[in-house]
């Protein structure tokens, strides 16, 4: 497993005009830029896409786009539940399968309430699996509504299953990545993606399949470059000095995420409106400087480690 060829999944976002339209030619335009950097699949229809400031028409149109772009080059990877009863689910799940997404992704948080036990969850996992059959699916440990997290008797209970075959992971913690991905070393198909890049190299190094990160919406051939020699022994300074840049800069580019990131994206060339949908705080002066920072500090990195800026 440490061996093995580690992909990044882009949490994708979803460009606006400013007016709070969706803003396609940004779209294509992002999409091109991940898969220029080498991205392995796309998660299309995520938190970072403002996936609940959309309409079901508009998630639907928007993984469509993505998909149409990609043409078969990476597959993609779609969220299909956004709560209420379990036959709606469903419903929704086959519709963003029958565009032709790889795998259907479940949002933890809205299968089952925050007070409600793993048992319940379990059930309804279930339940939508029956209404769902020959579906692949996959879980995000997203942070909205809350954040639910499953434990590694949960996920192996559902990867045997034959259904699971993608799991964005959240839970933060090195321990438990480690249980999950010992349960699931079996299952070929299935591959856990993790988003916490406090310690991406660790988690690589154990056996995650990937990185699925926020930081692949400021430098994405960062994030594949990590994934190419996170256990390449010549190069082992260069990959503890990008650990430490993620590290280092992890406030940063959580401080009104997404804004921050397509002002980001903006620097680079990308021609993206900084618009959001999500009121997530206000885009100050303060924050304008540290975003220019950064972009500075990344640009250092780059030149020394020859990446090539691709926009």
């Amino acid at each position: 497993m440490e061996n093995s060829q580690k992909g990044f999944i882009p949490v994708m976002l979803t460009p606006f005009s400013g007016d709070g339209a969706i803003d396609y030619a940004a779209l294509t335009q992002l999409t091109e830029v991940y898969l220029k950097a080498g991205a392995t699949g796309l998660f299309a229809n995520c938190l970072s896409s403002e996936m609940f400031e959309l309409s079901n028409d508009e998630r639907l149109k928007v993984i469509s786009h993505v998909i149409e772009v990609v043409d078969g080059a990476v597959p993609v990877v779609a969220t299909g539940t956004f709560g209420g009863a379990i036959p709606g689910q469903a419903d929704f799940v086959k519709r963003v399968n029958d565009l032709g997404t790889e795998a259907v992704i479940m949002i933890a948080g809205l299968l089952a309430e925050e007070q409600e036990a793993d048992e319940v969850f379990d059930q309804r996992v279930f339940d939508l699996f029956d209404q769902t059959p020959g579906i692949p699916m996959g879980f995000y440990e997203c942070p909205v509504p809350y954040k639910r997290t499953l434990n590694a008797r949960q996920l192996q209970k559902f990867v045997e299953s034959g259904r699971v075959i993608y799991h964005k992971d959240t839970c933060l913690d090195l321990g438990q990545i480690k249980e999950k991905l010992e349960v699931t070393a079996g299952y070929p198909k299935f591959g856990l993606y993790d988003a916490y890049m406090v310690h991406a190299v660790a988690s690589l190094k154990a056996g995650s399949a990937g990185l699925s990160c926020i930081q692949g919406n400021y430098f994405p051939e960062l994030i594949v470059w990590l994934c190419d020699h996170y256990n390449d022994a010549l190069l082992a300074a260069e990959v503890n000095r990008v650990q430490q840049f993620l590290i280092d800069n992890m406030d940063v580019m959580h401080e009104v995420y997404p804004i921050v990131s397509k002002y980001f994206l903006q620097k680079r060339g990308l021609s993206i409106s900084t618009f959001t949908r999500r009121d997530v705080g206000t885009f100050n002066n303060r924050i304008v400087k540290e975003v220019e920072a950064l972009f500075q500090r990344y640009d250092l990195l780059r030149n020394d480690l020859d990446i090539k800026m691709l926009i």
